[in-house]
C-alpha cells in the first residue's frame, strides 16, 4: 500500500490535479469561516455591481480629509463620467464642424475636451442638424462645463425651523479620504450578480454544493455500476444476459435525455440538491457497469480465482477478496470520472432550468442559469459568468488530471 501511494504521488499529473482540487476544496471550507454572510443574501440594491472596493459615501463625508494635488485626478474624474455615447457625439459634432476624423481620439479625454472647447459654438449652423440634436449638444456643453469646473460641491441641510437649506460645508475637488478610516467599506472582488448578491460568497457556496452533488452522484453511479458489473462478469449466464439487457436499454436512451425527463417529472419544489444528485447517480452508471464487467471477465478464470472456487469459498467471498482488489485502482479512476461527470451534469441541468430549486442553495449551474437569463454576457458583465466557467473548468480539469496520473501508474501499457 505504501509503495502504491509513493508511485501515485510521484506522478506529476496526479500531484498537479490533486493540488488544484485540494486548493479548491480548502477554499470552500475556509472562506465561510471568514465571511459568514449567507450566500443568497442581497446586499446591493441593483444588478451587476462591478468588482471593486465599495466605500460608504455618507461615512466618508465625516472622515478626516486630506488635500492631495494630483494633476491627473481631475481628468480621471472627467474621463469616468464622460460616457462612450457622449464621446461619440462629440466626435460627430467635431467632424461635422470640419475637424479631420483622423485627428479625433475619443479615448484621449484631455485632447477630446480641448478640441471641444476650442471649436464648439452653439450658434454655429451645421447643415442637416435638427433642432433636437442642436439642443442635445447645448446640454452636453453645459454638462462638460460642470465637469471642468474647479469649484467644490456644497453640502447643505434643511433648517429645522424655516425649512430653508443652509450650507454646512464644502467638498473640494482636491479632498481625499483614507479608505481605512471610513467606517463602512466592503470589498467585492467579483462584484454582485443580477440580484445584488456578493458573487464571491455565492461562488464559494455554489462550488461546495456542486462538489457535494458530484460526490453523491459519483458514489451512487459507481456503486451501481460496480455491483452490476461484478455480478454480470463473474456469474455470467442468465444473470449476465439480464443485466446486459438492462444496460443496453439505458445505453440506447441517452443518459442526459433520461436525466432531463426524470428531473422535469419531479417538479421544481421537490428538486433539492440531494435529489438532483441521486437522479444523476441513477442515470450515470451504465459505462461503469460495462467497463467493470469487461475487467471481471478477464479475471474470473485466473488461477487464484479457480483455486478459491476449489476451496469452496462463496461467490460473494470470491468477488470481494479475489476479484475486487485487482480492479480497485480502476474503480477509483471510474469514481473520479463519475464525480466530474456529475458536476457537469448538474451544470447542464441547471442551465436548462431543471436543476435544484433556486430558493434553496446556489450551485455552479444555477449561477450560470441566472447569468444567462439576465443577459450578463450581452451586457458585458463578465464577472457574473466567467468565474463560474473557470471554477467548473478547474474542478473537472483537476479530476481528469488525477485520473490521467492514476492511469499512468496502474496501466502497464502507459508506464515509462
Amino acid at each position: 500500500m505504501n509503495n502504491t501511494l509513493r508511485q501515485i504521488f510521484r506522478s506529476g499529473k496526479f500531484v498537479t490535479g490533486f493540488a488544484i482540487f485540494v486548493a479548491i476544496l480548502l477554499g470552500t471550507l475556509i472562506y465561510p469561516l471568514i465571511i459568514t454572510d449567507a450566500p443568497l443574501t442581497i446586499i446591493g440594491q441593483g444588478t451587476f455591481f462591478p468588482p471593486g472596493i465599495y466605500v460608504s459615501v455618507y461615512d466618508s463625508l465625516g472622515s478626516t480629509r486630506y488635500t492631495l494635488d494630483l494633476g491627473e485626478a481631475n481628468f480621471n474624474r472627467i474621463a469616468s463620467r464622460l460616457s462612450e455615447e457622449d464621446r461619440i457625439a462629440i466626435k460627430e459634432w467635431l467632424v461635422a464642424a470640419g475637424i479631420p476624423e483622423a485627428d479625433i481620439d475619443t479615448a484621449d479625454t484631455q485632447k477630446l475636451l480641448t478640441q471641444w472647447e476650442e471649436n464648439f459654438d452653439a450658434k454655429k449652423s451645421i447643415p442637416g442638424m435638427t433642432n433636437a440634436k442642436r439642443n442635445y449638444y447645448v446640454r452636453l456643453d453645459k454638462s462638460i462645463d460642470g465637469l471642468l469646473s474647479a469649484e467644490g460641491a456644497i453640502l447643505a441641510q434643511a433648517n429645522a425651523e424655516t425649512g430653508a437649506l443652509e450650507q454646512t460645508g464644502t467638498v473640494e475637488q482636491s479632498d481625499f479620504v483614507n479608505v481605512q478610516q471610513v467606517a463602512n467599506v466592503r470589498f467585492l472582488p467579483l462584484g454582485t450578480d443580477n440580484f445584488g448578491r456578493d458573487m464571491l460568497t455565492e461562488l464559494v457556496a455554489a462550488t461546495r454544493v456542486s462538489l457535494i452533488i458530484g460526490f453523491v452522484a459519483g458514489i451512487i453511479a459507481t456503486l451501481i455500476g460496480l455491483t452490476l458489473g461484478l455480478l454480470a462478469g463473474y456469474i455470467g449466464g442468465p444473470v449476465d444476459d439480464g443485466i446486459m439487457f438492462i444496460t443496453n436499454l439505458f445505453t440506447v436512451i441517452p443518459s442526459f435525455v433520461l436525466l432531463i425527463l426524470i428531473s422535469f417529472s419531479i417538479g421544481q419544489e421537490q428538486r433539492g440538491a440531494f435529489t438532483v444528485a441521486v437522479v444523476i447517480g441513477f442515470t450515470s452508471w451504465v459505462w461503469t457497469a460495462r467497463a467493470v464487467r469487461a475487467q471481471v471477465i478477464s479475471l474470473r478464470n485466473r488461477d487464484h480465482v479457480n483455486l478459491s472456487k476449489l476451496s469452496g469459498h462463496s461467490t460473494v467471498h470470491i468477488i470481494l477478496t479475489d476479484i475486487l482488489p485487482y480492479i480497485a485502482s480502476y474503480v477509483v479512476m471510474a469514481l473520479i470520472l463519475q464525480i466530474s461527470s456529475g458536476i457537469l451534469a448538474e451544470a447542464g441541468l441547471s442551465i436548462l432550468g431543471l436543476g435544484p430549486k433556486t430558493t434553496d442553495v446556489p450551485t455552479l449551474g444555477l449561477m450560470m442559469n441566472w447569468a444567462r437569463i439576465y443577459q450578463a454576457d450581452i451586457q458585458g458583465r463578465w464577472w457574473a459568468y466567467l468565474p463560474v466557467l473557470v471554477t467548473i473548468a478547474m474542478v473537472t480539469f483537476s479530476m481528469n488530471l488525477m485520473n490521467t496520473g492514476l492511469d499512468q501508474v496502474f496501466n502497464p501499457a502507459l508506464r515509462d
